[in-house]
C-alpha cells in the first residue's frame, strides 16, 4: 500500500490516570500496535519497519498489540514475525487476536503458534501480570468468536485493583462497564480511514444511510451492506474516550484498505501511566 494511500505513521503520545497505580508504576511506559493486515497489500515494508523503529526509540516498559496481523489467508504471518522479533520491550509483548485472525477455520492457531514462537505472549481470555499483582493484564477473545465471554474472566479480578483490558473491538467497552477497567485498548476500526474533519467517520454517515434503505432494497445493491456492521459505536473510531466509568483508547491502526485514508493517518501509541489528570498530545 503506498503511502500516498495511508499518509505518513503518526505517532500518538498520551498519560493515562488509573486510579490507584502503585508508586512503582507511575511512569511506566506502554506501546500500542494494532491492525496490521499484513498480506502484501495493506501495509507496506516502509510503514512496519517506521512503526517498529518508533516503539524501540520509545524504550516501553510493555508492548501490547491488539490484533488483525493478517487480513485473511494467516500465512503471512510467518514473514510478519520475521519483522516482529525486532520489538523491544522491558516486560514483554503480550497480544490478543482480531476477528481477521480467526477468518479461516485454522488460523487462530496458526496465528498464535507463529507469535508465541518468537516469545510474544497471546491471551485468549487470560489474565497475565507483566507489571506484577498490582496491574493485571486481561486479554479477551474477539467478540466475533464464540468464545467471547468475559465475565468468567473479569468476576476474577479484584474490583479494588486497577487493571488494563485489551479486546480487539471497541464496541465490547459497553459491555465491559459491568467491571472496573481502568484502560481498555482496541483497534479493529482503522479510525475509519476516511474522516470528514469536524465530523467523525465517513463510515458512520455512510452507515446512517445504507440502514435507512429498505433490507429488500440493500440486497439488491450489495456495496450497500459492506462495513454496515462493523462497529455500532463509530464515535469511538478512535483515541481516548471515558465510556462510564471505564477509560477506552482506540488505535487507528497500521494497515490500510482501499480506497486509503484522508485525515486518519496510521498510528503508534505511546501511552504513559500515572496517578494525575488524563492529559493527550499527538505528534
Amino acid at each position: 500500500m503506498h503511502w500516498l494511500l495511508s499518509g505518513p505513521l503518526s505517532t500518538e503520545k498520551l498519560t493515562v490516570n488509573i486510579a490507584g497505580l502503585p508508586a512503582s508504576l507511575q511512569g511506566k511506559k506502554v506501546v500500542q500496535l494494532s491492525d496490521f493486515h499484513y498480506d502484501g497489500l495493506r501495509l507496506s515494508e516502509d510503514m512496519l519497519e517506521k512503526a517498529i523503529a518508533v516503539t524501540n526509540e520509545a524504550e516501553p516498559d510493555l508492548i501490547l498489540l491488539t490484533g488483525d496481523y493478517v487480513t485473511d489467508d494467516p500465512t503471512p504471518i510467518h514473514k510478519l514475525i520475521l519483522r516482529l522479533k525486532h520489538l523491544q520491550s522491558r516486560n514483554g509483548i503480550y497480544a490478543i487476536l482480531g476477528n481477521h485472525d480467526i477468518y479461516h477455520k485454522q488460523a487462530q492457531a496458526e496465528v498464535t503458534k507463529a507469535l508465541t514462537s518468537i516469545g510474544i505472549h497471546v491471551l485468549w481470555n487470560e489474565i497475565a501480570y507483566p507489571l506484577g499483582k498490582e496491574l493485571p493484564l486481561v486479554g479477551l477473545a474477539d467478540s466475533w468468536s464464540r468464545e467471547f465471554h468475559p465475565a468468567p474472566v473479569m468476576n476474577q479480578l479484584n474490583p479494588d485493583t486497577p487493571c488494563i483490558v485489551l479486546s480487539h473491538n471497541p464496541d465490547t467497552a459497553e459491555i465491559l462497564q459491568a467491571w472496573r477497567v481502568d484502560l481498555q485498548l482496541s483497534g479493529h476500526t482503522h479510525g475509519g480511514q476516511i474522516v470528514i474533519p469536524g465530523i467523525g467517520p465517513a463510515a458512520l454517515l455512510y452507515e446512517k444511510l445504507a440502514k435507512k434503505i429498505p433490507r429488500k432494497i440493500r440486497r439488491l445493491m450489495p456495496f450497500l451492506e459492506v462495513n454496515v456492521s462493523v462497529v455500532d459505536h463509530w464515535e469511538w473510531a478512535q483515541g481516548f474516550h471515558r465510556v462510564g466509568k471505564n477509560q477506552l483508547y482506540v488505535n487507528r491502526g497500521l494497515g490500510t484498505y482501499l480506497p486509503g485514508r484522508l485525515f486518519c493517518r496510521p498510528e503508534v501509541t505511546i501511552i504513559t501511566l500515572q496517578g494525575e489528570s488524563v492529559i493527550q498530545n499527538s505528534t
